[in-house]
């Protein structure tokens, strides 16, 4: 099942005004039966998800927290720090603008993890080209027990069972990130779906969709089946009960998503 539709994709801006841009968009989500589809997104709204706050330049992240390089414009890359050069990072990814969290600092260069295929794929920037923002959010997803956990500021705030990949079609196990939050096509999405930043292992192109991207979203039918304890029930995305859903809408984007075996 495929469902294209036009979208309109926004976010708060780090300046006191909103950009809105209406574009197309197709990713790759999980269908009501259970497969991975194409679908336009809509971003959800930002209210109620105030952006993370700005940190100084020189500031290291705070204890629990997550730095977050806010690409504003297409950013060199590099190899290693005053290495060779890569293809350069654009600024935003499937017309989101792009968030990416930092996983390591080094004579004025920020290691970044990115969104593209292969998963784990990570590369150096300049650090004086971003906006550098920091996250207190970090969710966990725990396959062996089928369970999502939220923790702010290393306190946990959620822990709610949770629809996950079957064998054939698991969840990937890595680090990533939230990218973006987009409009539910439906309401048996929940009240929104959270794009990550994992790529299926087992689906490298859904129906000529050009990927197969991971999302958060809501349980597309399968409330009785996730119950209590979780469910192998999705072809990698991950379901969780509407209730459970609206309690990550303050996490950020590029704040850490692990999932875990």
């Amino acid at each position: 099942m495929r469902v294209i539709v036009t979208a309109r994709l926004h976010r708060a801006s780090m300046k006191s005004s909103t950009k809105f841009a209406l574009i197309g968009l197709v990713i790759t989500g999980l269908a009501a039966i259970g497969a991975f589809v194409g679908f336009g997104l809509k971003s959800a709204s930002n209210v109620g998800r105030p952006a993370p706050p700005r940190v100084p330049s020189t500031s290291a992240p705070a204890l629990h927290t997550t730095l977050i390089a806010a690409l504003v414009k297409t950013t060199a890359a590099y190899l290693s720090p005053g290495g060779p050069a890569t293809a350069p990072i654009a600024a935003s990814w499937h017309g989101s603008p792009l968030d990416l969290p930092v996983i390591a600092l080094r004579d004025g260069y920020l290691e970044v993890r990115l969104p593209s295929r292969p998963n784990g794929s990570t590369t150096w920037i300049r650090r004086n080209n971003v906006h550098l923002l920091e996250t207190p959010y970090k969710i966990v997803i725990d396959l062996s027990t089928r369970h999502l956990l939220l923790y702010r500021d290393g306190k946990l705030t959620l822990d709610a069972p949770a629809g996950i990949g079957t064998v054939a079609d698991p969840t990937p196990t890595g680090h990533f990130f939230v990218a973006f939050f987009a409009e539910a096509p439906s309401a048996a999405w929940g009240p929104f779906v959270i794009i990550t930043s994992a790529h299926s292992n087992a689906i490298s192109d859904w129906e000529e969709s050009g990927d197969a991207i991971v999302a958060i979203h809501g349980p597309l039918g399968e409330d009785q089946a996730i119950g209590t304890t979780g469910a192998q029930v999705s072809h990698g995305c991950v379901r969780l009960h509407d209730v459970a859903l609206v309690q990550l809408r303050a996490v950020p984007d590029g704040s850490p998503v692990e999932i875990i075996s």
